[in-house]
């Protein structure tokens, strides 16, 4: 449990920061992620960290039990699959990107998801231990 707690206290106050950006910015994130669509060398980039980052966290956390830990291994591997694809094929990413992009309604929901999913692991690594 403890690699549980110490990776939801990085990756939950992440989410909820990515997700209150979201929210906050979200009538200037479509031109943002327009923009990023454009540039394979960004999208390659983003991939080759968000790699990196779910390599760490399923490399000390490949955890498959029940209970709130499993959320833990399941971003890891969202995060390895993600950068992989990214890498592997930018070309492929930046229209699936530009379609995101332009629903404001997709961008608060994403957003709220986020902040939800980071708030849930925030109080598991932070708040009392039960």
């Amino acid at each position: 449990m403890t690699h549980s707690k110490q990776i939801a206290g990085l990756v939950g106050p992440l989410l909820v920061a990515i997700g209150i950006a979201m929210l906050l910015n979200r009538n200037i994130i479509p031109s943002m992620i327009g923009e990023v669509a454009h540039n394979y060398a960004l999208i390659f980039l983003s991939g080759l960290l968000t790699l990196l980052a779910g390599l760490a966290i399923v490399r000390v956390h490949n955890v498959w039990t029940s209970g709130w830990p499993v959320i833990v291994t399941v971003v890891g591997w969202l995060a390895v699959v993600s950068g992989l694809v990214r890498m592997w094929l930018p070309q492929g990413v930046a229209p699936i990107a530009e379609a995101f992009s332009g629903s404001v309604a997709g961008l608060v929901i994403g957003g709220l998801v986020l902040l939800v999913a980071g708030a849930f692991l925030s109080y598991k690594a932070y708040g009392p231990d039960t």
